[in-house]
């Protein structure tokens, strides 16, 4: 029985150890949807291949968050939901992103679902490479 209970302890603090910088899983696919100039929706697009995935989750780690709530005048330039796998077993799970592309200033305003992550800024650069990204 004891040793029952250290294999458990054991396996227990693997999995702890293991997401620990892991807190949103692997990003495995993203949902695009365009909003355009009349704030109509336009088809939503998939994107799931590797090269696609990596920028986005970089441009994704660049965005400086904070924890306020605001409200924007208009639609969003861009809706995205991205999609996190933990591995087998274990459910997909999905954050909503609202972006917003700054023309004045070149940045980006993203407002999130994640509960970590409600109020974001991008800088010129990946505000720019997500721009050129969702909205080719």
């Amino acid at each position: 029985m004891k040793n029952i209970i250290n294999f458990i302890s054991l396996f227990v603090f693997m999995v702890l150890v293991g997401c620990i910088g892991e807190e949103k899983g692997k990003l495995s696919r993203v949902d695009v949807q365009k909003i355009d100039t009349e704030e109509n929706y336009e088809d939503v697009v998939m994107i799931t291949d590797s090269e696609s995935i990596e920028l986005l989750r970089q441009a994704f780690e660049q965005i400086k968050w904070d924890d306020k709530v605001v409200k924007m005048a208009r639609k969003p330039d861009v809706e995205a939901n991205l999609f996190y796998t933990f591995g087998e077993n274990i459910p997909e799970r999905l954050y909503e992103y609202e972006i917003w592309f700054n023309e004045s200033a070149g940045t980006a305003t993203i407002i999130s679902n994640n509960e970590n992550e409600s109020y974001g800024e991008l800088d010129k650069d990946n505000a720019q490479a997500l721009k050129n990204f969702f909205l080719k």
